[in-house]
């Protein structure tokens, strides 16, 4: 059986990768993990400008006479589903409503 000699720069470098996998791969879990976000509130001067409701059923048909009782923002475009909720591409680090309205829906295709 032959035995490996190793000189002070291979043991060196090995240590410092061992350093950097340990302590360098944390930051990365961290870096991976999505900082939790707030609920969009309809008072939002975004949410406000676009009629956002968190309840489909509220939104006002005089003032939105586009709005139809299947438009939720679980069908719109720029909903991505999350937990109960989601994230909508116009309210970026807010949580919206899968069952709310806004005046920008867009249908998916």
């Amino acid at each position: 059986m032959k035995t490996r000699h190793t000189d002070g720069a291979t043991d060196a470098r090995r240590r410092a990768l061992l350093i950097l996998g340990l302590f360098g791969g944390g930051g990365l879990l961290a870096a991976g993990r999505a900082p939790a976000q707030e609920p969009l509130a309809e008072t939002d001067p975004t949410a406000q400008a676009l009629g956002y409701k968190a309840d489909a059923a509220q939104v006002d048909a005089a003032k939105f006479p586009r709005h139809a009782a299947n438009q939720t923002c679980a069908s719109c475009n720029f909903f991505k589903a999350e937990g109960a909720g989601g994230s909508c591409q116009l309210f970026p680090g807010k949580t919206v409503s899968s069952k709310g309205w806004c005046s920008a829906y867009a249908a998916r295709p």
